[in-house]
């Protein structure tokens, strides 16, 4: 999910090297530790995998994969590169909603402030429509490809983002200039970054109870039945405590999609969805199925394909 920037500033200059010492410590720190196999949940029952009356799982990591780890290095510079290219286009629209806005900020801090809540708030609502919604979907399943969790996972990020640039656009309107949208969104994809990570477990409760945290994003990531569509904020959690989104952990997470790309390709991780989505289009007969394959929710399929699979 890209922050709508202006070109890279200072931070996210700087992001680079402390992504890859803390990478290489976290690395470290998990080869010291006991760890499972990648694919260890692949037969799990039912139960295993969701039983909410068993005492919580203890945590232990998968850690890293060398494939893994370079995709996602890969599909951040993808990322970067797209939200580069879209960067004044982003500038150019935002920069006319805010002249049309509605409300006007005296003061910078408290315009800030509320962009920074704005920002977090609107994150939760796109993060939960690009599950939700096919389209958006397609963007979004990079993020979910891995079936490993650490502080690499943070970085394999999608490149369409400009098609939730729709989903922000009430910001400018609401008088929220494009320089703190830029920092908002910057700050709150970077505060996403440290919750990749099973080198932390649980944080005290009154952290856990406000704020999105390794634990909760596990969840997120999760292909456990219970775990799906779960977890959608940003810094805080209580948009989903709020929205009835919010699920916690207690059983140990198989990571990835429920049917899983089995690919290390930057290219397939970045468009297989898109490109599912045209072969639909393409074979599937009727305006309204056509136009259901690609605007409709995920996992959505016509009723001769539900019967055929039945």
């Amino acid at each position: 999910m890209d922050k709508r920037a202006l070109p890279l500033d200072k931070v996210d200059l700087a992001s680079g090297p402390i992504f890859i010492a803390t990478m290489l410590w976290e690395a470290q720190v998990l080869k010291k530790r006991q760890r499972r196999d990648v694919g260890d949940l692949e037969h799990a029952t039912l139960d295993e995998l969701s039983d909410p009356s068993l005492p919580a799982d203890p945590l232990v990591p998968i850690g890293y994969q060398r494939d893994d780890t370079r995709t996602s290095l890969l599909m951040l510079a993808g990322n970067v590169a797209v939200s580069l290219a879209f960067a004044g286009v982003y500038g150019t629209l935002t920069k006319k909603l805010y002249d049309k806005r509605r409300v006007t900020f005296t003061n910078p801090k408290v315009s800030f402030a509320a962009t920074f809540i704005a920002w977090d708030f609107l994150y939760y609502w796109s993060h939960r429509l690009q599950h939700e919604q096919r389209l958006l979907w397609a963007n979004h399943v990079t993020h979910h490809s891995s079936r490993y969790y650490n502080l690499s996972t943070a970085l394999r990020q999608p490149w369409q983002g400009y098609l939730t640039f729709g989903i922000f656009a009430p910001m400018p309107l609401l008088g929220m200039p494009a320089h703190h949208i830029a920092k908002a969104g910057q700050l709150n994809l970077l505060y996403q970054y440290w919750i990749h990570t099973e080198t932390i477990d649980k944080l005290p409760a009154p952290i856990e109870a406000v704020f999105n945290t390794p634990s909760h994003h596990r969840v997120h990531h999760g292909a456990n039945p219970q775990y799906l569509d779960k977890n959608y904020g940003g810094i805080l959690i209580l948009w989903d405590k709020l929205f009835g989104t919010f699920e916690p952990e207690l059983r140990r997470v198989k990571y990835g999609l429920t049917t899983n790309i089995e690919t290390f390709n930057p290219v397939k991780v970045g468009y297989h969805e898109t490109v599912d989505i045209v072969r639909d289009v393409v074979r599937r007969k009727g305006l309204k199925n056509k136009v259901k394959s690609v605007l409709g929710r995920t996992g959505w399929r016509p009723a001769d394909e539900l019967g055929a699979a039945a």
